[in-house]
């Protein structure tokens, strides 16, 4: 019997994901398409864009809805229209609606999470998904539309470099200040100090502290300082207290691809120095590679919205990203590669 439509998706998802996990030059070309939709799809529409895209033998350069009858939103909302007879993207589209107060209360009591409104009603919560359509740029006529970021293809390399010259994101401060707001104190400081050692840079959870090197030029400085941030939004010194730790190089592989999406979608292209890190840790495990990369995903996202509010749409040092002891504790790693 000839698979279904939805089982055929699956089957091509978890084929990719099984070669994400093996080919580090996958997953480092994965991040670039990732970081030029600014990390607004989740893993599953990131995978079905682009095997769909393949197919058609096209490079994406950005994908919006149709746009409702008002043009206020998908191209209309460019002035763009979709050409007639184009064929729609698939992706997973989220299906909302408002539970009864009855439902609520079982849904609670099987221990679900029910978001409430400021009345205590419940509010519209996602129930499933259904494939919906978008459309690439490509299918668009109209105004011009320049994409928020550019595909930017690299290969990996033996040793990363560190970046050099200015830094043209211009959100340091913005990300000092994340940092900060999780409780944590930073500080620029010379290389072979306490708990940086030979790293670029080091979260201690400890003292609470992340300590980057101050001999680097602005672009590695804001690079390090990201995958510092990273480190703390995917909750990695909270993961260190528990008793089954996950392993290092999950840790490193979920900070250093936020890092580089992150920086990538803002201008920063880090080519140079976030080779691909290689994902032997997974050891072929398709729940922990789409956990990773979920994670990924979702914290590049939450860190691109709070740098850009009010957006739309969506050395050649070879010290390793080190976990050091701190006061009894582990402390996650330096930016070190």
């Amino acid at each position: 019997m000839a698979p279904t439509h939805l089982e055929q998706i699956k089957h091509d998802f978890d084929d990719r994901l099984a070669q994400l996990a093996a080919s580090p030059q996958q997953w480092a070309e994965f991040l670039d398409q990732v970081a030029v939709f600014g990390a607004q799809y989740s893993l599953g529409n990131q995978i079905l864009l682009l095997l769909q895209a393949e197919e058609r033998g096209v490079t994406p350069r950005y994908f919006l809805p149709y746009g409702n009858a008002e043009g206020t939103t998908g191209w209309k909302a460019h002035a763009r229209h979709v050409r007639r007879g184009e064929i729609a993207y698939q992706i997973w589209a989220p299906v909302r609606r408002r539970p009864t107060d009855a439902q609520a209360r079982q849904w609670e009591a099987a221990g679900r999470t029910v978001r409430r409104d400021a009345h205590g009603k419940p509010a519209p919560q996602i129930v499933g998904f259904r494939l919906a359509g978008t459309f690439e740029l490509g299918q668009t006529d109209g105004e011009p539309f320049e994409p928020p970021t550019v595909l930017r293809h690299r290969r990996t390399r033996t040793l990363p470099q560190l970046l050099t010259g200015e830094d043209p994101t211009h959100v340091y401060e913005d990300v000092v200040s994340l940092i900060r707001a999780h409780g944590y104190t930073f500080d620029l400081v010379p290389p072979g100090s306490p708990y940086l050692g030979a790293a670029n840079g080091v979260t201690v959870p400890g003292p609470r502290q992340v300590l980057i090197r101050d001999d680097v030029d602005p672009a590695q400085r804001v690079k390090t300082t990201m995958h510092e941030l990273a480190h703390l939004r995917c909750g990695h010194p909270e993961e260190l207290d528990a008793a089954a730790k996950p392993h290092r190089g999950r840790r490193e592989t979920e900070a250093e691809s936020v890092a580089h999406i992150v920086c990538a979608a803002l201008g920063l292209d880090t080519k140079d120095y976030s080779d691909a890190y290689v994902l032997g840790w997974a050891d072929g495990d398709l729940n922990l590679i789409r956990d990773c990369a979920a994670t990924v995903l979702r914290v590049a996202k939450q860190i691109l919205t709070d740098l850009t509010p009010n957006s739309t749409g969506p050395d050649t040092g070879t010290a390793s990203d080190d976990i050091h002891p701190a006061d009894g504790r582990e402390s996650i790693a330096g930016e070190g590669r």
